[in-house]
């Protein structure tokens, strides 16, 4: 089926919203308006930074509530934080009809174990005393939705090996960062001083510090939504 807006340019597939008619009146190249549903500033500025144009709307959702009920049954890591970004994505674009939302959520795994943001520094410190010597994953996951439904959805997986870390170092170590080691889900940030933690890293930059940004421009171009 195809709709007609009324600058005369036809939509296929779904009834033209505010944005798409926006974009007809300049001309095809303007991006549409993403919404990304969450607060963290450092995904919006990857965002930003890539020429996209956000608002940042956070869910309202209890991510350890929807969690619960996973710990007990066979979902993986990677299938917990798309379960976690799709809620987001849903949540927020019910609220903003018409426009695309991007979800996102990161799990981090050693083994079977998926941790969360430390508290405080004690639970810094012990994240740090658990993944010492040892390699977990990364799980960043993105989920594009439009008026409730799910467009698209990826997780992307980083490995990182943490050298062996001196129990005094590591105290040391978060002294000199602070409050910043509460802020990641494994109390480090590798674009800071955390990257001295690691012996190895495989995987994609964008998806460590928590969005797989190539495959959402991927699938934004191929929506349309950026030119390209």
């Amino acid at each position: 089926m195809t709709h007609r807006t009324s600058a005369g340019v036809s939509v296929a597939g779904r009834t033209p919203n505010r944005s798409d008619q926006r974009r007809e009146l300049v001309g095809e190249s303007m991006p549409e308006k993403i919404i990304l549903a969450s607060g963290s500033p450092f995904r919006k500025t990857m965002l930003v930074n890539a020429g996209l144009d956000i608002e940042a709307v956070p869910a309202d959702v209890d991510e350890r509530a929807l969690e619960a009920p996973l710990k007990d049954s066979d979902v993986s890591p990677e299938d917990v934080a798309s379960i976690l970004a799709e809620a987001k994505a849903t949540e927020v674009s019910e609220r903003r009809p018409g426009f695309l939302v991007l979800g996102c959520d990161q799990t981090l795994s050693l083994g079977d174990e998926v941790f969360h943001k430390p508290a405080d520094m004690e639970g810094a410190r012990m994240h740090l005393l658990a993944l010492s010597g040892k390699t977990h994953q990364l799980n960043s996951a993105a989920v594009l939705c439009r008026d409730g439904k799910v467009l698209w959805r990826h997780v992307g997986v980083a490995s990182l090996t943490m050298r062996k870390l001196d129990p005094a170092f590591i105290g040391r170590h978060l002294a000199r960062v602070g409050a910043k080691a509460l802020a990641s889900v494994g109390a480090y940030q590798v674009e800071g001083e955390g990257i001295q933690l690691f012996e190895r890293i495989e995987g994609d930059y964008f998806t460590i510090v928590g969005l797989p940004l190539l495959p959402v421009l991927k699938e934004l171009r191929a929506l349309g939504a950026i030119d390209g």
